[in-house]
């Protein structure tokens, strides 16, 4: 492969060209030359980078997180990539245990609720219409929020 056009680029790396003209926008890739017609045209490089930025997107690294790897891999601090891959981590852990508290807490709700009735009566209204944080029916099995 010499060079590729943006459309190619775009296919070989599994995204759109819009995303192509975007992550050129925000400074995160740009073509390898240019025709004299403008065209854009990139190489093995770009199509590297691209898919680098991809996989970094997928692992939850932000546009912002995914620039500072990109530096840190042209300095080869393999111990601030490692520090980065850390910090990401523990964010991902704890927007999980965020979400499974959001998951027990609906899942006491739903346990709760009849399914019938009055909808004053109704438990996941009564918690969702509360004054401040929802007050929700014990579960058999679960400990309640510290």
């Amino acid at each position: 492969m010499d060079s590729l056009g943006i459309g190619a680029l775009a296919r070989e790396a599994g995204v759109r060209i819009d995303t192509v003209r975007y992550y050129e926008r925000s400074g995160l890739l740009a073509p390898k030359s240019r025709l004299s017609s403008g065209y854009r045209r990139y190489g093995v490089t770009e199509l590297a980078r691209l898919r680098f930025i991809r996989r970094a997107q997928t692992l939850g690294f932000t546009l912002k997180e995914i620039r500072e790897l990109l530096a840190l891999s042209k300095g080869r601090d393999v111990a601030r990539v490692k520090r980065a891959a850390q910090t990401k981590l523990a964010d991902v852990e704890t927007r999980i245990a965020a979400l499974e508290r959001v998951r027990d807490g609906l899942a006491t709700l739903i346990a709760a609720c009849p399914g019938h009735g009055d909808a004053a009566d109704c438990p996941i209204l009564q918690a969702l219409g509360g004054d401040g944080a929802p007050q929700l029916p014990q579960r058999p099995g679960l400990a309640p929020e510290p």
